[in-house]
């Protein structure tokens, strides 16, 4: 839009009228002088001299106002062409002198694993390959690290403390002797909670725990096909009761059999492929799969559940009670939940309630958890906020002679801390 005005403006300071602007009276003598020599087609000549004069003249004028239209509107198409910001950013991989955060502190980390990471990188970001990372989380990348590396146009993540304490808390439960990253060495918890607002980071943090638990070898329940398939054909069945059988999907009730055994030999991975290919088998085969888990000592287990509240609420089931009505099924009454719902045991389980599905605020003693395992996951504070708001300065989501420290404190007080808030308020810094 401003381009537009400052062309509109200059085509029309081109157009005026040419006797305002005034002419020397030595040239204007000179003209005379030469008028009285020349031939009749002389005033010809000399009208087609003045007219390409003008033309060029104009031509120069329109060319310098055009040039600078655009550089007067190179701000605001940085921030609105995603494609020039692309291209920019392209080129600022070249100055590392950009790569600065708060009070000259460096911006990324140069850690190379999250295993290795420790309390001097927190406040900064750290770098993650998209191949890598569809490799370790197969089952999709959560909606709020998806948002955050589009609008940023990098796959960077802020590390934060809690998320250290989080990954040195199930670290130290396999090797007990391990240290906290905070050197406080608190008490450790098999089973946890994250709790917390919204846009608070629960969601990134637990796929960055499985992320990191999994480049450690541990087995990791998240979505358990796509990624374990390896250590699952390692691990023998160790329960061979029968499996009960249930209703198929859009088949109904088998006639005459309501089980199904496992041959001898059978392992985790065939157990699971019989769930897939036999669907009157597959609830069973999740119930018999959780109990299976319970009894793998040699590689360690960690349970990591999104969405973990919505398990304590009434599901998108329902139950026909006439031919006109169904009756709403409550998440106890569906027997997977039932079977992978209880933290009451002693297993390694982690379960992050997403407050954006709007299932309704939970009561703070939920069945079958202990009362020490919901912990809260704040949002940002002022520390992080800072590195946050220089981080989008450097990916040009603000222009730098706009942004200030009273800008974003502005915004991060507006905010509360919320990343997704502070994300989107950014570029309206003037």
């Amino acid at each position: 839009m401003l381009r537009s005005l400052l062309r509109a403006a200059a085509s029309a300071a081109t157009t005026r009228p040419q006797s305002i602007t005034a002419t020397p009276a030595s040239q204007l003598w000179s003209s005379r002088s030469y008028a009285s020599k020349t031939s009749k087609s002389s005033p010809t000549k000399a009208k087609k001299t003045t007219t390409t004069t003008t033309s060029k003249s104009k031509s120069k004028s329109s060319a310098k106002d055009d040039s600078s239209a655009t550089a007067a509107a190179t701000p605001i198409d940085d921030l609105e062409n995603e494609d020039l910001r692309a291209r920019r950013l392209a080129e600022d991989e070249n100055d590392k002198s950009l790569d600065v955060g708060p009070n000259g502190r460096p911006l990324f980390t140069s850690t190379p694993s999250l295993s290795q990471l420790s309390r001097k990188d927190t406040c900064s970001y750290m770098k993650f390959s998209m191949e890598d990372l569809s490799a370790v989380l197969p089952e999709g990348l959560p909606l709020g690290m998806v948002k955050e590396f589009e609008e940023s146009k990098r796959s960077a993540l802020l590390i934060r403390q809690c998320f250290l304490d989080l990954r040195d808390n199930f670290r130290r439960i396999v090797d007990p002797p391990l240290q906290s990253s905070d050197g406080k060495g608190s008490k450790v918890r098999k089973q946890i909670i994250l709790d917390g607002p919204v846009s608070c980071g629960k969601s990134i943090a637990l796929a960055m725990l499985v992320h990191w638990a999994r480049d450690e070898g541990w087995l990791v329940f998240y979505d358990f096909l796509k990624y374990n398939e390896s250590l699952l054909q390692q691990l023998p069945c160790q329960i061979y009761d029968p499996i009960p059988l249930g209703e198929g999907i859009g088949v109904g009730w088998m006639k005459g059999v309501d089980t199904m055994a496992m041959p001898e030999g059978s392992t985790l991975y065939d157990l699971i492929q019989t769930g897939l290919a036999y669907t009157h088998a597959a609830v069973g085969v999740l119930v018999r799969l959780r109990k299976e888990l319970s009894l793998v000592k040699d590689i360690p287990l960690l349970f990591a559940i999104d969405q973990y509240n919505n398990w304590f609420t009434f599901s998108e089931y329902e139950e026909p009670v006439t031919v006109r009505s169904c009756r709403p099924l409550h998440a106890r009454e569906l027997a997977t939940v039932n079977a992978f719902r209880s933290m009451m045991h002693n297993d390694m389980m982690v379960g992050a309630f997403s407050h954006s599905t709007a299932v309704g605020k939970l009561r703070k003693d939920l069945p079958d958890v202990p009362t020490d395992a919901r912990t809260n996951f704040a949002r940002y504070n002022l520390d992080e906020a800072a590195t946050v708001c220089h981080y989008y300065v450097r990916q040009r989501l603000v222009r730098r002679e706009a942004f200030s420290e009273e800008g974003w404190k502005k915004i991060f007080y507006l905010s509360n801390g919320n990343g997704s808030e502070m994300r989107w308020l950014l570029p309206f810094m003037r």
